[in-house]
């Protein structure tokens, strides 16, 4: 019944519709169609200017934040080999060249190598690139020169590397460059080849969209296009690449408001800088600032006649006509972009014949990959604390570095290989599943500066980007009886340790009572070795002689240690710590042989050193944070002890392996045999090694088994061409020779000495005997065992 009233309602409403419809003259129907259909127009062109004048009036492009590395100084007396700085230049896009180098490239003759630095934009310090000359003794830099003007250099910074970039969406690389900075000729080539009339049209050409019509019709098919520049930038900056007829509407109509709107200089240097251009890996090269370096390796102001007409020519298809896909092709293409510039009377016809008789340079580009995942999420999370992800992925930040890419690569190599050896030689070690497989993690610090030179948080970042290094909490194991050690060593309130390096520790049995449960430590070897050296107890990391001297020492005093050397996990006051049973972070632990390593001063680790905006001006700077925390001079007497350890006692391996250089170190196994490292270092570098299962499963071997010899491979190359030196004493230590079994000074009767290091005034005073530490102590020692 409803429904059929509601029918007859409608019915009566449109007949009454119709009855006023033809009241209406048909001149007021056709005024009211066209104000309504002019008012949909004016909103739609409306929308459209404000989209167009919205973004090329803001922020244009979304420019990635940049990651670098640190920069190279090359100095006389450093050894080329060592910095791999044939492999550096290579990765900084410089060729190589067989006469005289210009921006960008290199060449070496003999014992000279010449090469002419690329411009660079440095915190604060815009460096124009010059020609440097390096004289060579052997593959030692002996002498630096600027070739031209013959001044002698005594250093010379080469740009650092582009690690990555942090982005979202497609790495999109570009160079912004000024219209003013661009060659005429670059400019003349883009608009001959391109849109011959730009400056004469209103955005769109009726001519070439008719020629183009005409043209496909002729081909029966779409063989011509008939877009104007303004309408490839409308296209590329506004709108999607989808062809449809609406979006061919859209590109006309804004291109139109573009070009009433805005001056034909803007427009061009808006294209200049939007256009595709190649591909480098996964990067895409936007715009000719940055095309001319990836192609020419030289700022676009620089470019010839004949490299602007092969860019120019890239345009319609930069994958096809790109000399590195096709160079046959490319040239074909420049040439013809030649042509059509001198039929246009842009270039003379001598100009034409010397452009088209240069050769076509094939240059080797570098896949930018990122080398240092783990150190970059490192970098990233740190940056995210003062950055919104917004700002990194679109306001051309520049983030400087600590890091070296030859001791990152170094360090890679070492660990991939050491891990593949220990599954090769232990089998029980291997897993079907790759996210069970053994792990491992490298931390590289400057001691002196804190600075992360390089980081490696696991075996392969695509399998697990878990970063074990700052993230993952570890037993150190024996790693962090130095602690105790250092406690130790100490001076008291009275100004006197409570042990030197010659004090006698019993290595007998001992059983603690804590917690109302009784604790007895044993030896790695479940031997005892009764009365002992405190060096003969750290070189053997005897655990029994470690937790009798860190009761003499006290508890709380060694978690007073742990604290001031830089480590921060919370510490449990029980006597296994002695033996390393908490758990820390690997970062904890170098920071702690760090400040060891650094005489006591306790560097706080960095990773960034300077940010700058995309116009070079730095937002922040990152100084060296430092502070004395602990003796000098007890530090050194610790690494005096710890050099000992590589020399003579638990890493002894190291040497035997081939590593001759002065260095300090320590193994470390966990109670439970699922943890391995080794800390060591030089007086310029530390480098720590862990190994293990991220399941905690058994590795059943000792840090001197699984970590040690992955620290030795790496340290082996990285210090290959350096010079070895030796840690500095501070004021207030003496050097005396001791008899290595009872401590006191060594004459003729006791052969067996070693030249030990003590704080002034605790050295011993008494010599050994025969009775006391020759032959007949050593069997009364034999005897008593």
């Amino acid at each position: 019944m409803k429904n059929e009233k509601f029918k007859i309602k409608a019915k009566e409403f449109f007949a009454y519709f119709k009855k006023k419809i033809k009241k209406v003259s048909k001149a007021k129907l056709f005024l009211y169609t066209a104000i309504g259909f002019s008012f949909v127009i004016f909103i739609y062109i409306t929308f459209l200017y404000l989209v167009v004048t919205d973004k090329f009036e803001g922020k244009k492009w979304a420019l990635p934040s940049k990651i670098y590395s640190d920069s190279l100084t090359l100095y006389p007396g450093i050894d080329i080999n060592s910095i791999d700085l044939s492999g550096r230049l290579k990765r900084l896009n410089y060729h190589r060249a067989s006469a005289e180098p210009k921006q960008g490239e290199y060449r070496q003759e003999g014992n000279i190598i010449d090469i002419y630095l690329h411009n660079f934009i440095y915190p604060n310090k815009p460096f124009t690139g010059f020609p440097v000359r390096v004289y060579l003794k052997n593959t030692q830099i002996e002498k630096m020169e600027n070739y031209l003007t013959k001044e002698e250099l005594f250093s010379s910074e080469i740009e650092p590397e582009l690690i990555t970039a942090i982005f979202e969406g497609g790495w999109q690389e570009r160079n912004l460059v000024k219209l003013s900075a661009v060659p005429k000729h670059l400019t003349d080539a883009i608009v001959t080849i391109e849109d011959i009339r730009f400056y004469e049209h209103f955005g769109i050409d009726p001519r070439s969209i008719a020629r183009a019509i005409m043209a496909n019709i002729k081909n029966v098919g779409v063989s011509q296009g008939g877009s104007t520049i303004t309408q490839q930038l409308v296209k590329n900056m506004f709108l999607s690449h989808k062809r449809t007829f609406w979006r061919k509407i859209n590109e006309a109509v804004m291109a139109v408001i573009l070009d009433a709107r805005y001056s034909k200089e803007e427009i061009l240097e808006a294209y200049i800088n939007e256009i595709y251009l190649g591909q480098r890996g996964s990067v895409g090269i936007f715009g000719f600032g940055e095309a001319s370096h990836f192609y020419f390796s030289k700022e676009v102001s620089q470019l010839t006649l004949a490299e602007s007409a092969l860019l120019a020519g890239l345009i319609r298809s930069p994958n096809s006509y790109s000399p590195y896909v096709n160079i046959n092709k490319s040239r074909t293409r420049r040439n013809l972009v030649l042509s059509k510039m001198m039929e246009k009377e842009k270039i003379a016809n001598d100009e034409y014949k010397t452009a088209l008789a240069e050769q076509i340079i094939m240059r080797e580009y570098q896949i930018k990959d990122n080398d240092a995942p783990y150190f970059v999420d490192y970098v990233r999370k740190q940056l995210q604390e003062n950055y919104p992800e917004s700002v990194l992925t679109s306001e051309g930040l520049q983030i400087f570095t600590t890091l070296d890419p030859n001791l990152q690569r170094t360090g890679e190599r070492a660990l991939k290989n050491g891990l593949a050896e220990l599954e090769r030689k232990y089998p029980s070690l291997k897993r079907k599943e790759q996210d069970e497989s053994l792990q491992g993690a490298i931390l590289v610090i400057q001691p002196q500066t804190g600075y992360i030179k390089a980081m490696l948080g696991g075996r392969d970042y695509k399998i697990t980007q878990f970063n074990r290094i700052a993230q993952a909490k570890r037993q150190p194991g024996s790693v962090f009886k130095p602690v105790v050690y250092l406690t130790a060593l100490m001076p008291m309130p009275d100004g006197k340790p409570k042990f030197t390096p010659s004090s006698i520790i019993d290595d007998s049995p001992i059983t603690i009572n804590f917690d109302n449960k009784d604790w007895s430590p044993q030896n790695y070897d479940k031997k005892y070795y009764g009365n002992i050296t405190l060096r003969t107890a750290l070189e053997k990391s005897l655990n029994v002689s470690t937790v009798k001297i860190a009761q003499e020492a006290g508890v709380d005093n060694i978690i007073s240690t742990a604290k001031a050397l830089g480590i921060a996990s919370p510490l449990q006051n029980i006597p296994s710590i002695a033996l390393g049973t908490i758990e820390l972070t690997p970062l904890e632990i170098g920071v702690a042989y760090s400040t060891i390593a650094n005489s006591g001063i306790r560097p706080v680790p960095i990773s960034i050193k300077d940010v700058i905006d995309k116009d070079g001006n730095v937002i922040e700077k990152k100084g060296l944070e430092m502070e004395q925390v602990v003796s000098p001079q007890a530090t050194f007497v610790l690494t005096h002890l710890l050099k000992g350890v590589i020399d003579n006692g638990t890493a002894m391996a190291v040497r035997q392996a081939g590593f001759n250089k002065i260095a300090a170190g320590k193994t470390g196994t966990t109670s439970d045999y699922k943890d391995a490292w080794f800390v060591g270092y030089t007086p310029e570098l530390l480098c720590l090694v862990w190994v293990g299962f991220d399941q905690s499963d058994v590795l059943n071997l000792s840090g001197s088994q699984a970590a040690l010899p992955i620290w030795t491979d790496f340290m082996k190359n990285a210090l290959k061409e350096k010079e070895s030196s030796d840690f500095l004493p501070p004021q207030g230590i003496i050097f005396k020779k001791v008899d290595r079994k009872s401590g006191l000074l060594a004459n003729s009767s006791c052969p067996d000495s070693v030249e030990e290091a003590f704080i002034e005034g605790t050295e011993p005073k008494e010599e050994c005997s025969s009775e006391k530490g020759g032959i007949i102590k050593w069997f009364r020692g034999i005897f008593e065992k």
